[in-house]
């Protein structure tokens, strides 16, 4: 257990003594102080509740969030091989298996330091701006209401995450892996519409039709992302859908990074 933490350790030092890191989690901070300033220029103190501020601000400084992870993941292990320090890891007395999963545990705590700090930044400078407003009451904003909806957005960049250290680890090009990781955060809502599950059933099991849980928001299943039916979607299905397709991601990661032959 020891030599494990001294590898997690080693990961977290090789990104977190990066400059850019610091630069990407000093952005994703001056983005989430600076969104509820502009609300309140913009609307007035007294127009917006403070949750509703919070929640805006999150949503829009994640996507960017999500991007930072990826770029994380993506070079977790394809940054190794580019290096050519991948060698000198595995020489040392750590299996393969312990490797990666001590590379894919700090791209995930990363992403969880990374939506703490947005959160926790976003929701204390709507508290400070918005606390006074008039329109509390009604507004359908409340902390219930906010902490689903991040924790449906953290399951996307999570699955997210997981596509890109799959794509790092079998193909070994963390351009690649960012790229496929942008393509399908970009392209997600436009493959959901053209295979919708209320026009083809099959189309229930396409993990684009399940990534956002979001939608789920004000219903406990899916009336279709065209509507006009019900596409016989809940959320316990989407959960479980995205959790076969987060086994195989994991289950390729380990087999082709086990296997793979580093001595060229």
């Amino acid at each position: 257990m020891g030599n494990f933490g001294n590898l997690i350790m080693n990961e977290n030092m090789k990104i977190f003594r990066r400059p850019r890191t610091w630069i990407m989690l000093s952005i994703l901070a001056l983005i989430a102080l600076l969104m509820p300033v502009l609300l309140n220029e913009g609307m007035g103190s007294s127009e917006v509740p403070y949750w509703q501020a919070a929640i805006t601000t999150v949503q829009v400084v994640f996507f960017l969030n999500t991007i930072f992870c990826v770029v994380i993941a993506a070079e977790a292990v394809a940054g190794e091989f580019t290096w050519g320090t991948i060698k000198l890891l595995l020489i040392r007395p750590w299996s393969r298996s312990k490797i990666l999963a001590s590379k894919y545990l700090t791209v995930i705590g990363f992403s969880i330091l990374s939506t703490l700090l947005v959160v926790i930044l976003a929701t204390v400078m709507s508290y400070m701006l918005f606390s006074h407003s008039v329109t509390q009451d009604g507004s359908g904003a409340s902390a219930s209401h906010a902490f689903a909806l991040w924790g449906y957005l953290y399951v996307d960049l999570f699955i997210t995450l997981a596509i890109a250290f799959m794509v790092s680890s079998v193909f070994r090009s963390g351009a690649l892996a960012i790229g496929l990781s942008l393509f399908i955060m970009f392209t997600q809502n436009l493959f959901s519409l053209i295979f919708n599950p209320v026009r083809y059933e099959w189309a229930k099991y396409v993990l684009f039709n399940n990534m956002d849980l979001s939608r789920y928001m004000g219903s406990e299943t899916d009336f279709g992302l065209l509507g006009g039916g019900n596409a016989g979607m809940t959320l316990g299905f989407s959960v479980a859908v995205l959790a076969v397709y987060y086994v195989i991601f994991m289950v390729i990661s380990w087999v082709v990074f086990n296997k793979r032959d580093v001595a060229g």
